[in-house]
């Protein structure tokens, strides 16, 4: 009996380390959510800088002002970054793509069709230079087969377009044209990112010119509702 109150404490001793390891948890995984923040967003850095292939751990690590040491905390390697950094900004294009091809843009002038879908298209590449790089020149085959995937339902949004101006437009005919869009769009999303200013949106409105003198005479037929 006179050993209890030693049994006692011993026990609130032990509860007390337990809920003060409960509660540090939090903290430690908003820290390694954070530092995982830190080195997508140096990663990002680096493969816009010098593409997929030149780019190392060494050098993210130093984008990141941490030690290589603390990037394997988290990743194993440069592959493992780029495919968690790919995947989530395939997710955000996927939910950038559902803004720009809402329902109700098919009801706009074809030139207000054009802004409201480019705008936040062009928009998310520019402030996502990263994507371009990664999609483009990882050579990744998770990443390539994604993309893939995204490149498909973005082309099935196109001739969903075409056709509410073209209801009785050959499959064919639409697929080729929609293909030619994206082919347009691609190439001169070379020019936009590689510019800046005045230049870049000289070269947006380039774009937006083409499409239009491009798609103007396709869309004469009477649209689908």
């Amino acid at each position: 009996m006179p050993e209890r109150p030693q049994v006692e404490t011993t026990t609130k001793a032990a509860k007390a380390t337990k809920a003060t390891k409960k509660a540090a948890a939090p903290r430690r995984q908003a820290r390694g959510e954070r530092r995982i923040a830190q080195l997508l967003a140096a990663a990002a850095s680096v493969f816009c800088r010098t593409g997929y292939a030149a780019a190392s751990t060494n050098a993210i690590a130093r984008e990141a002002e941490v030690s290589p040491g603390t990037l394997y905390q988290f990743f194993p390697n440069k592959e493992a970054i780029a495919i968690e950094l790919g995947g989530q900004l395939l997710r955000r294009a996927h939910e950038m793509h559902g803004q720009a091809f809402l329902p109700e843009n098919l009801d706009r002038p074809l030139p207000e069709l054009l802004d409201a879908v480019l705008d936040p298209v062009i928009a998310f590449n520019c402030e996502n230079p990263a994507f371009w790089a990664l999609m483009h020149g990882s050579g990744i085959p998770g990443i390539t087969q994604e993309h893939e995937e995204l490149h498909s339902g973005l082309l099935t949004r196109v001739q969903g377009i075409l056709r509410s101006f073209r209801p009785d437009g050959a499959p064919d005919e639409l697929t080729h044209v929609s293909n030619m869009i994206l082919g347009i769009f691609k190439a001169s999303l070379d020019l936009i990112l590689a510019s800046e200013g005045a230049e870049r949106a000289a070269y947006v409105a380039e774009l937006k010119t083409v499409l239009l003198r491009y798609l103007e005479p396709m869309v004469t037929a009477p649209r689908a509702h």
